[in-house]
């Protein structure tokens, strides 16, 4: 049988498509070859490793059909939007991704594969649905009878015994929120966790995760090419604030924006019914405020958004102050959403808070809703010692995090379980499954464990939420 070619290289270009500009004049747009993005494979550093059918084949689930496996000459490009003029032409190669899916021909047989399945990092909305659907997918598509779950992330490794999984087991998890294999942060000795991965008998490693996470699944790859050990490795990435680049999204970001908005509501309510009320409402977010930002634009009823990727000042003109001053005299109550992540740069903190880290290094974020709750009340009584006025704040930090997935974050579970798993089983390794432009594709893990996925500033998107808020820029002249 053979095995998939090495998937580094450079395609033809792609043949020109005619059309037409507004003028109704006709354009010819000729894209640049494509460069596509090398996937790790295991035969890499095992050249001589037979391959099998994929039981797919004669799976009843399943009616195989031309098209129904992918090819290598399958992929998904990372840019889809080109401008026409000579001034927009692309002068490199486009990047494209192998895309995701269940392959011909397979290099674990079945019978012999012992799977771990750890969960790691904070908690988040389809955590126990990935795990559901990565136990069902193994033993329904593949036939796969030893998948093992690990307790408390990188540190159950080698810490804790591993709990057997199967189809019976998890049925109702992914009604649940939280994880059951349990979570934790910290914990990654590299070399206990790769002995311990060898010393069980995992050939098979699904690990789901953070940023972090992920960079330490770039490491535990790295390891297990360096002993040539015939052990897929994956990573499934998971971060409710949607900050993994690269990929259209995160799975739980779904959900945790449509359990913002309850706290944007619930504030609002607040604030209306006050003099001069305030709701405050603090949404996840370090480094990137997309939950903020999404809120925002789904609720209407926010004045004011404020992510870590724009700054602001709160006293003078133009500053955070003067806006709220201004809404409150138009409206008589304003509702203010802010990430955690915003701000940071100007709260006061003493040099032991500047040098704090947690468990995963990261470092310690103070509270910026206490912060703000208190800066407003402050300021209002100064200003207008003879007024009322109510903050009333809200943090919905856990309970968001902690629901179980809605509708649209379960069905994107199952597909990240699934193409996963299809890599896995085909040989793939050191690599991350998502959607790219709607498609699912294969990723180096080590491009998702540096990539970041920000706000940017400058769209069509954040100008929307300055467009619904009416809020400056706060920039400074």
């Amino acid at each position: 049988m053979p095995h998939p070619e090495p998937e580094h290289k450079q395609l033809s270009p792609i043949n020109p498509i005619e059309v037409d500009d507004d003028d109704g004049d006709e354009l010819i747009l000729s894209l640049s070859p494509v460069q596509l993005q090398r996937l790790p494979h295991i035969t890499d550093y095992l050249s001589q490793l037979p391959t099998h059918n994929n039981p797919l084949e004669h799976n009843p689930f399943y009616h195989p059909s031309d098209g129904f496996y992918i090819t290598p000459s399958d992929v998904i490009l990372r840019q889809i939007v080109y401008d026409l003029s000579a001034a927009g032409a692309s002068s490199g190669p486009a990047s494209a991704y192998h895309r995701a899916g269940p392959r011909r021909h397979i290099l674990f047989e079945p019978s012999s594969i012992k799977a771990a399945i750890v969960t790691c990092g904070g908690l988040c909305p389809g955590m126990n649905t990935v795990v559901r659907e990565l136990v069902l997918a193994l033993w329904d598509l593949y036939g796969v009878r030893q998948i093992f779950g690990i307790k408390a992330g990188y540190r159950g490794f080698y810490s804790m015994n591993p709990i057997q999984l199967d189809p019976k087991l998890v049925h109702n998890w992914h009604k649940n929120g939280g994880t059951v294999l349990e979570t934790s942060r910290g914990g990654f000795d590299l070399h206990k966790i790769v002995d311990a991965i060898q010393n069980r008998g995992y050939n098979q490693v699904y690990i789901i995760g953070g940023d972090g996470t992920m960079r330490g699944a770039v490491e535990i790859f790295h390891e297990i090419c360096r002993r040539k050990l015939k052990i897929g490795v994956t990573g499934i990435p998971k971060t409710v604030d949607n900050d993994v680049g690269i990929i259209d999204k995160s799975f739980g970001f779904q959900t945790a924006v449509e359990m913002a908005q309850q706290a944007i509501s619930a504030a609002h309510v607040e604030a209306e019914s006050a003099v001069n009320g305030i709701g405050l409402v603090k949404l996840m977010g370090r480094s990137t405020g997309h939950i903020a930002l999404h809120a925002t634009l789904s609720s209407r009823d926010v004045d004011c958004c404020l992510i870590p990727e724009t700054e602001f000042y709160l006293e003078g003109k133009g500053g955070l102050f003067e806006f709220m001053e201004q809404r409150l005299r138009e409206n008589g109550h304003a509702v203010l959403v802010v990430a955690e992540g915003a701000g940071q740069d100007i709260i006061p903190r003493n040099e032991a808070q500047k040098q704090e880290r947690d468990e995963s290094g990261n470092p310690v974020f103070l509270d910026v809703g206490q912060w703000l709750k208190s800066e407003l009340k402050n300021w209002w009584s100064r200003d207008h010692p003879n007024e009322l006025v109510t903050v009333k704040y809200i943090d919905p930090t856990y309970m968001i995090r902690a629901v179980p997935a809605n509708a649209t974050d379960n069905l994107y579970c199952t597909l990240l379980a699934h193409s996963a798993i299809h890599g896995v089983m085909a040989g793939y390794t050191g690599f991350v499954p998502g959607p790219i432009n709607g498609n699912y594709a294969y990723i180096p893990v080590e491009e998702v464990a540096k990539a970041k996925n920000e706000v940017n500033t400058r769209d069509h998107k954040w100008a929307w939420v300055r467009s619904v808020t009416n809020q400056p820029d706060f920039n400074k002249t």
